[in-house]
């Protein structure tokens, strides 16, 4: 049975689709633009309930949830890797030893909102073992508190410093542009 060979060059659309990128990149100097025939493409037009539920295209998808000891996406391996060891040295620490949980997360929000605004990009936040199999009330509590809407765009990554240690976390932390 022969095999079917694509016809090669490029068809119209990926000609519009080129032209369409070409005409935002500059030439370099001393260099012109290549002469392109002008192709228009019609895109094929959209069924009416995919019209509907994209009401706000430019809208950005939230984050998603971040878990501690998990890869988060966008985070390259070496930097993970680096958090989950231990080998990025925290630049400032949180005990929320003795904190019940209201004042914990009262805590939490104003450290990292101060850590953020000091420019840190390491942190740790200690809130011990807990005495039962699940751990305790603050270590279960952490990582909904890392996810609410304000402070999960603000974190790349948390993870345990060491396997051994799972009363620390260790948080990436966002820089922000100025």
């Amino acid at each position: 049975m022969p095999s079917r060979r694509r016809p090669r060059g490029l068809t119209e659309e990926d000609r519009a689709v080129w032209a369409a990128y070409a005409a935002r990149v500059a030439p370099l100097k001393g260099r012109a633009m290549p002469v392109l025939p002008a192709i228009t493409v019609t895109p094929p037009p959209t069924p009416p309930a995919a019209q509907q539920t994209s009401a706000r295209p430019s809208a950005k998808l939230p984050p998603t949830p971040i878990a501690v000891g998990t890869p988060p996406a966008g985070l390259d391996a070496k930097r993970w890797t680096a958090l989950r060891r231990g080998k990025l040295r925290p630049e400032r620490t949180l005990d929320l030893h003795g904190k019940r949980a209201q004042e914990a997360h009262g805590a939490v929000r104003g450290f990292l909102t101060e850590a953020i605004a000091d420019g840190l990009r390491c942190v740790a936040i200690v809130t011990g073992k807990g005495s039962t199999a699940e751990g305790g009330v603050l270590r279960r509590e952490l990582p909904h508190w890392l996810n609410a809407p304000d402070l999960r765009g603000l974190l790349l990554g948390a993870a345990h410093p060491h396997r051994a240690n799972a009363g620390s976390v260790h948080l990436l932390l966002r820089r922000m542009r100025t």
